[in-house]
């Protein structure tokens, strides 16, 4: 953020959430200190706050893996082909989804689709868009660094008619 926003600007969005200081990268946050965050910077920068969205998805899926997922089962993703490593990842992520998507529900429904959907987490206001791109940021960097390095993360439609709910597709090339 304040690479993009510089400190001034910074230091408004996380007055303005209550946050004394940036998350750091070196360990977990609080569900509602991300949230308020996500909220803040979309108020204030509601075009910059995806960039900013993706480039911390991306570090938040550097710090998944060096420090949340075994090494053994680092190495392992990294040394089997695609087709079955992507399972292996899908399915080990639907285990600790709750870990970055907090009240989220989050349904797979193959190795490489699935929903994330904010409808039953009794918040009365939805996340700001930008958190829905975080979340495709964070698969596409954890697809690309342990299962093929091509792998991109979309959301590919609303699920509608609920608007909390996104579908996310993951596509090689």
């Amino acid at each position: 953020m304040e690479a993009r926003l510089g400190q001034a600007e910074t230091r408004t969005i996380l007055d303005a959430a209550q946050i004394a200081a940036l998350p750091s990268g070196e360990a977990m946050i609080p569900e509602v200190q991300a949230l308020r965050l996500h909220r803040w910077l979309a108020l204030h920068q509601p075009l910059g706050s995806f960039a900013i969205a993706e480039e911390a998805g991306a570090r938040t899926a550097d710090y998944i893996i060096a420090h949340r997922i075994p090494r053994p089962a680092v190495w392992l993703l990294l040394h089997l082909p695609a087709a079955a490593a992507a399972p292996l990842l899908m399915a080990a992520i639907r285990k600790h989804a709750w870990t970055f998507i907090g009240v989220g529900t989050f349904v797979p429904h193959s190795a490489r689709r699935f929903t994330i959907d904010w409808s039953r987490a009794g918040d009365p206001m939805m996340p700001p868009d930008s958190l829905f791109h975080w979340y495709a940021a964070v698969f596409t960097r954890l697809y690309c660094r342990l299962v093929a390095g091509d792998c991109t993360c979309r959301m590919t439609q609303l699920n509608a008619p609920c608007d909390a709910a996104r579908v996310y597709h993951i596509s090689r090339g």
